[in-house]
């Protein structure tokens, strides 16, 4: 998580459950207390959050040309026209195997570790072992912001921060105004690099590794095209939440309703982020996805 914490805890040989939401108040009270502890983050520059315009709805990104046969140099044979594309579904995703890239958060805090890590996996510069997952933890004091988290600890741009020192570089913080608009471009990222996109769900305060997408025709092709749901990597599996359920496998189909459930505008109860509040954020891939070696 993000400044949440979720789950059962641990402490004193007493097992706190999540029974009426004990566990997860309990595990927020701690959070807080450790924090204050470390004492305020430091309030240094970060990586930007882009604001995202709308596009205009309908047409093709790039329309092909159209209309009777050209004429090429001269001598050359009439080159045929372009025949216009055809909307029909489409459905990616970048993984035959998401078990193979999963990695469970360790502590009922560390979904952006955990998120992290699987991108960093994908992208083949590390592996889903609880060993790199503590090492990436451990690296929050160099990338943690007040600008980013004002709690402390991980934000989106600490997130970006990690995924640069471990080799994958690329990723920008992006802010929509409407769900639909964060799907589309994050699948239009994801068709482009083949690398995997990362959502903050559950009003900014959990991490969500979308690795494709189902929609009724290529948003790479047409514009306002409303994705069907998205290819899920969850780090809470297999934990069950009290506020917001069980949650599914590797590689899970997460259709509308599961996005208009989870995939919630920016709201964090520490305070205002002006470039995040009330949008909906995604970390998102510039670069096509590259492999050591």
């Amino acid at each position: 998580m993000l400044a949440t914490a979720f789950g059962g805890v641990a402490l004193g040989g007493a097992i706190w459950t999540d029974t009426f939401g004990m566990g997860e108040r309990f595990d927020h009270i701690q959070d807080r207390i450790e924090r204050f502890l470390a004492g305020p983050p430091p309030d240094r520059p970060t990586r930007p959050t882009v604001v995202v315009t709308p596009e205009p709805s309908g047409g093709l990104i790039e329309p092909g040309p159209s209309g009777s046969a050209e004429h090429g140099a001269s001598g050359s044979p009439p080159v045929s026209p372009t025949p216009p594309p055809v909307r029909r579904p489409v459905d990616v995703n970048l993984l035959r195997n998401p078990d193979r890239f999963f990695a469970s958060e360790i502590d009922n805090d560390w979904c952006a570790v955990a998120g992290v890590q699987m991108v960093i996996a994908i992208h083949g510069r590390g592996d889903t072992s609880g060993a790199l997952q503590r090492e990436i933890a451990g690296g929050i004091d160099a990338w943690e912001s007040r600008q980013d988290s004002i709690n402390g600890g991980w934000g989106p741009a600490a997130m970006v921060e990690a995924l640069n020192a471990y080799g994958v570089r690329g990723y920008e913080i992006r802010a929509y105004d409407s769900r639909d608009q964060a799907l589309r471009d994050g699948a239009r990222a994801l068709q482009r690099t083949r690398a995997p996109v990362i959502l903050l769900a559950w009003r900014g305060a959990h991490t969500w590794v979308m690795t494709g997408f189902r929609a009724p025709a290529d948003p790479s092709v047409f514009k306002g095209v409303d994705l069907s749901g998205a290819y899920i990597l969850d780090p809470w599996y297999p934990r069950v939440s009290s506020i917001w359920g069980p949650s599914d496998g590797p590689g899970v189909f997460q259709d509308r309703a599961e996005m208009e459930r989870n995939l919630l505008r920016w709201d964090r109860p520490e305070g205002r982020y002006p470039d995040r509040d009330g949008k909906f954020i995604a970390v998102v891939p510039t670069l096509p996805l590259t492999r050591p070696g």
